[in-house]
């Protein structure tokens, strides 16, 4: 017999809520767990870097599509098995992404990580919201927000330890053990509510497969379309094309379906919509920069795993800090005004990013990360309350899968986005810089000729000097226009931040409620 969640004494409440909290960040870590550690990846598998970045892809593409479905899943299964066959199938998947053969096997079982991994993400905040009120539940947008924020930022830092330390194929294995503890846990102590089998005999197959269509077309169409000409390429044009009927379809099945897979009745509150959208920039803007300083470390600065692991890690220790202090003013404030706050810091910290250097390093991204790490929390914390306050407990499972969708949608789009700009923007200078340096008056073909009479002493002949003479002037180049280039995005992000500031004043002021009792199924 399942005891209602309101009425659990408080020792288990904190117990689940434990247990679900830490799942969500395993699932959410190795998002980014990898991003550190991409080139021993490559090199392991003897893998293009086209195909490489599939290792990350793949595993958020399958998160988009569990996020959304894991509301339903919880109702027909119990969140008690829901969690623990996600922990289960997750640890299983990540002894098998260690044991990757080559790439297609690692895509294909990061793929399956992700899936499964990610019904964890959702059911956590809407458990969360059923088990606590009052003060107690004021915190949970903090708790969970740091979890949310955290995992990925401490993604590649925990990434180039273990891959310098022991090798890259220990960022898989390092989850096997927690996640059979959270696995047996879960069966054991999760008991909020009651399966219902009979959903599962109902499943609107057609809106699961348009809404699987349609998440993981965008991703590929985004991940592809700047490496293959976008819609010049059938492939792409087909996946386009695909992804707006599956959208019309998963639309369709939405609001006539007897039994949806996914309900869009959380949008008919304005809080919530403007929710989702703060959300997506925040995922934007979280995931691209983690994304992006650990790639200009690597590319241009030629860093280590380690090194830059180290560099990264200051970002997690000033979202400690901004956890604290947002968990604090959430039981205070208006979260308008400390979404407006996080919003205005986090742009200031990608404006001071956009002043990078070839020689940047640790000290340079000390005070831009030091900000953001600070400010992400001040975005979370009051975007999760506006989401999610006011809602019965089984539309908060759809809310919280809707909202939880946005952020990842927002990283996944990204990602895919900054890797273009920077793609474009990289080829773009190389170009100019070029003609710039063949101009009258300039000084490179003076240090071309210095260049080549330095490298001539050393013994190489004329034709072999000249090769070697235009490949060094040719590679700083390079890095220069890749180093504006990631100037260019950074201050184009920090403008998406200043955008999304627009909305909050059409925010309304929210009303804290009492939990809603659990449902039965």
């Amino acid at each position: 017999m399942t005891t209602p969640a309101a009425d659990l004494p408080k020792a288990r409440k904190y117990l689940i809520f434990g247990v679900m909290a830490f799942g969500q960040f395993m699932a959410l870590l190795d998002i980014q767990i990898v991003a550190a550690s991409l080139n021993e990846v490559q090199a392991g598998l003897s893998a293009s870097p086209d195909e490489i970045s599939w290792v990350q892809t793949g595993y958020l593409m399958a998160e988009l599509v569990m996020i959304p479905l894991a509301a339903f899943l919880a109702q027909a299964l119990s969140t008690r098995w829901l969690f623990a066959l996600s922990a289960g199938l997750f640890t299983l998947s990540s002894a098998l992404c260690g044991l990757a053969w080559d790439i297609d096997s690692m895509t294909l079982f990061r793929v399956i990580q992700g899936f499964v991994g990610g019904a964890m993400v959702p059911t956590v905040f809407a458990t969360g919201f059923t088990l606590f009120t009052g003060r107690e539940r004021a915190a949970i947008p903090a708790i969970l927000g740091a979890v949310a924020v955290l995992a990925p930022t401490l993604g590649p830092t925990v990434g180039g330890w273990l891959t310098d330390a022991v090798g890259w194929r220990w960022i898989f294995y390092i989850n096997i053990v927690p996640g059979i503890v959270v696995t047996i846990l879960a069966a054991s102590i999760i008991r909020v509510d009651s399966p219902n089998l009979s959903m599962l005999k109902r499943i609107d197959y057609a809106h699961l497969i348009a809404m699987a269509v349609f998440l993981g077309g965008l991703e590929y169409v985004l991940e592809e379309g700047p490496r293959h000409d976008w819609l010049d390429d059938t492939s792409i044009a087909i996946g386009a094309w695909l992804c707006v009927v599956a959208f019309a379809l998963f639309l369709e099945r939405s609001f006539r379906s007897n039994a949806p897979i996914v309900r869009l009745t959380p949008f008919r509150q304005s809080n919530f919509v403007f929710a989702c959208v703060f959300n997506l920039v925040i995922g934007f803007g979280l995931y691209s920069s983690i994304y992006l300083i650990p790639v200009f470390l690597g590319r241009v600065r030629d860093y280590t795993s380690f090194d830059i692991g180290t560099t990264v890690f200051i970002t997690g220790i000033f979202q400690l800090l901004g956890t604290v202090v947002a968990a604090r003013l959430s039981q205070q404030a208006d979260p308008r005004k400390m979404i407006t706050v996080g919003l205005t810091l986090f742009a200031a910290s990608l404006w001071l990013t956009s002043f990078i250097t070839p020689d940047w390093g640790f000290a340079a991204f000390l005070a831009p990360q030091a900000i953001r790490g600070f400010s992400i929390m001040l975005c979370i914390v009051p975007s999760v309350t506006m989401a999610l306050s006011g809602f019965g407990a089984t539309e908060l499972r759809y809310a919280s899968g809707l909202f939880n969708l946005m952020r990842n949608l927002g990283g996944a789009v990204g990602i895919a986005v900054v890797n273009t700009w920077l793609s474009d923007y990289t080829r773009i200078n190389v170009a100019n810089m070029s003609v710039a340096l063949g101009e009258p008056g300039r000084a490179a073909p003076r240090f071309l000729t210095n260049l080549l009479e330095y490298i001539s002493r050393t013994g190489t002949d004329s034709a072999h000097a000249l090769l070697q003479a235009q490949a060094e002037v040719a590679r700083v180049v390079t890095l220069d226009a890749m180093t504006i280039a990631f100037n260019d995005i950074f201050r184009l992000m920090s403008w998406v931040f200043a955008a999304a500031l627009l909305l909050v004043p059409f925010c309304r002021p929210i009303m804290v409620k009492a939990a809603a009792p659990a449902d039965s199924h």
